[in-house]
């Protein structure tokens, strides 16, 4: 595991080799710079408020009215953020063909905002909302505002996937499929903590791709990482940028 100039250099040759295939997986910590709180680390969201609480298909269905204050205060928070440099370097890496897809476990629709279009959003998008019974699809507007759904008059929700919930299986197999085809991977923001999610760097690993992992706090991946670092993502990012050259 490496956390220098000759470990990063790995990374940006494996990147720029004839058919290589860069996948990139972000966490919560992608967003940071954008003013998002993460979820785990030290006065991140899950330190001020119990996930188990407000974030459950349990509390959307016996306490809406928690729930949905917890919900439109991010919707409101998320809409006002706007995508970071790290966000624009992933963008800009696509459009050059750097990048072959962004796997996301993040919902607030940054990398969409940035320019990359190759997304899979393993935990959905605060930007879809759909009827807790009919599922007909709805705004953030009517869900702020407490309207119901204009076809059956059912309660709204947001379009994430909430604790006790499974991932959309497209989003998960495309995820595990670009997984496995990739000959670098990267982990952005990530504390891999959250199954089956935390699945796919370890796919790619097994499968052959070198793994790069940079993210604040430890994570249970970190021993299988051919390169690791604690640096913000924008400056691990930007490094790495400088040595692919353009």
């Amino acid at each position: 595991m490496k956390d220098d100039m000759a470990g990063l250099k790995i990374v940006a040759d494996r990147m720029t080799a004839p058919g290589a295939k860069t996948v990139v997986f972000t966490g919560a910590g992608m967003s940071t710079d954008s003013g998002l709180p993460d979820f785990r680390s030290k006065g991140g969201v899950w330190s001020k408020v119990n996930p188990m609480e407000l974030a459950t298909a349990t509390a959307m269905r016996q306490n809406y009215d928690v729930f949905h204050e917890f919900y439109s205060q991010r919707f409101v928070q998320m809409r006002e953020a706007a995508p970071n440099e790290g966000h624009r370097i992933l963008a800009d890496w696509e459009g050059r063909g750097l990048v072959r897809c962004i796997i996301t476990q993040n919902i607030d629709g940054l990398h969409a905002a940035a320019g990359s279009r190759e997304i899979y959003e393993l935990h959905g998008s605060v930007g879809k909302v759909r009827c807790m019974e009919c599922g007909n699809p709805s705004t953030q507007e009517d869900f702020i505002s407490r309207q119901p759904c204009r076809q059956c008059n059912g309660r709204l929700r947001p379009g994430v996937v909430l604790f006790e919930e499974g991932l959309p299986s497209d989003a998960f197999e495309s995820s595990r499929r670009e997984s496995e085809k990739s000959s670098v991977f990267i982990v952005l923001g990530s504390s891999l903590q959250v199954y089956p999610a935390n699945q796919m760097p370890e796919i790619a690993k097994m499968s052959g791709a070198v793994l790069a992992i940079c993210n604040r706090d430890i994570t249970p991946l970190d021993g299988m990482a051919d390169y690791r670092t604690n640096d913000g993502i924008s400056d691990f990012l930007r490094s790495l940028d400088s040595l692919i050259g353009h």
